[in-house]
């Protein structure tokens, strides 16, 4: 058999094996499944056991995930409304959506037994968000890979291009989401769930609190991630931030010129006060961790000041709701446990002593 034969025929074998794949999962049958319905509900109520709606749910679990996939069969409309309520994150005012337990345990079912499986082959390896085996140490990790080969070929001298969107969630296009659905899925119910899952919110956008809405909008660029990373291999994305790193300033001005308009494509706007292009050498800020590059091509990950001053005040505060009996001492201890282990993966040690030193000290009192 010639060279060009072979190719052929892995080529072919290949595609073979991705349509079996795409067809195993484009199944309404592995959503509705009491065995799916039954793992979804356990998934799903994972950290959330203590709400009287979850209990109970589970107190009567086979009969609830029975009672779903009969309505589902008959094609009724599984959706409950949502339970909204504003959060004050990181100086913003955030918008949130949650759907009822009953619709939560369809929504990981669809997610985990249908979208999951599919989307998570698709998506670039920089991708990091909501994907078993990434996420921000991930990202972190990723993006100082990239950093030490820039240096190692080109030196400190470079220039970092970061992206960010505004109001992602708020502004996803409906039916360009239903386009890259329709690409992956031709089973007709699982169609109409996912754009039952969109159409919930209104003509536009999507609601932060929803898994399937969390998937959605990890997908929703994948076509301009794939063309971006063709060309530039250190680029690395997380939701709605990116960041590209380049040698030439003016090479990433053109190219920026270009997103913009493929972007626009998607009705997706830029954030025009976060998306620039600074130098290297000054260093840059991704995922709340500021990257500093030595003039020996050193790299320092530090934490962001905004990062350790909301510990310490959220020390303070959880103090308060102990004294009130809201919150136990356990609690306490894992919360500070959990960002003491995420700043330790970065250059952090001696702000991780400084603030367990505070944390002891208001304990003792």
């Amino acid at each position: 058999m010639s060279r060009r034969k072979r190719r052929y025929e892995n080529r072919k074998n290949k595609r073979i094996l991705k349509n079996k794949f795409i067809e195993k999962y484009d199944n309404f049958e592995n959503i509705i499944s009491l065995e799916a319905l039954y793992k979804s509900a356990k998934m799903a109520s994972k950290g959330v056991n203590w709400k009287a709606s979850t209990q109970k749910y589970m107190n009567n679990i086979l009969f609830r995930i029975w009672k779903t996939r009969q309505d589902l069969l008959k094609g009724k409309d599984i959706r409950k409304g949502f339970i909204k309520f504003d959060i004050y994150d990181r100086g913003k005012t955030r918008h949130i959506q949650s759907v009822h337990f009953e619709e939560r345990v369809v929504q990981k079912s669809f997610c985990q037994f249908a979208v999951y499986p599919i989307f998570s082959r698709k998506v670039i390896l920089d991708n990091y968000a909501s994907q078993k085996g990434k996420g921000t140490h991930f990202a972190l990790s990723r993006i100082e890979k990239f950093l030490r080969e820039y240096i190692k070929e080109n030196g400190i001298d470079g220039y970092v291009l970061k992206i960010d969107f505004k109001s992602y969630f708020a502004n996803i296009d409906h039916d360009k989401l239903k386009e890259i659905y329709r690409i992956y899925f031709k089973d007709e119910n699982i169609l109409k769930l996912s754009d039952d899952f969109i159409d919930a919110f209104g003509e536009i956008g999507l609601g932060l609190g929803s898994e399937a809405s969390q998937m959605s909008a990890v997908m929703f660029t994948d076509k301009i991630d794939k063309f971006i990373k063709i060309i530039y291999r250190s680029f690395g994305k997380y939701m709605d931030d990116s960041i590209i790193i380049c040698k030439d300033k003016d090479e990433l001005k053109r190219f920026l010129s270009v997103l913009r308009e493929k972007y626009s494509e998607m009705k997706i706007i830029l954030n025009e006060n976060k998306t620039c292009i600074s130098k290297l050498s000054k260093g840059f800020i991704f995922l709340k961790t500021r990257f500093i590059i030595t003039k020996d091509g050193k790299i320092i990950k530090r934490p962001c000041k905004d990062a350790i001053t909301r510990e310490r005040r959220k020390i303070k505060k959880q103090i308060k709701l102990l004294q009130g009996g809201y919150i136990t001492k356990e609690e306490i201890k894992q919360s500070f446990e959990s960002w003491k282990g995420s700043m330790l993966k970065r250059n952090a040690r001696q702000t991780v002593y400084n603030v367990e030193k505070l944390y002891k000290k208001i304990f003792q009192e």
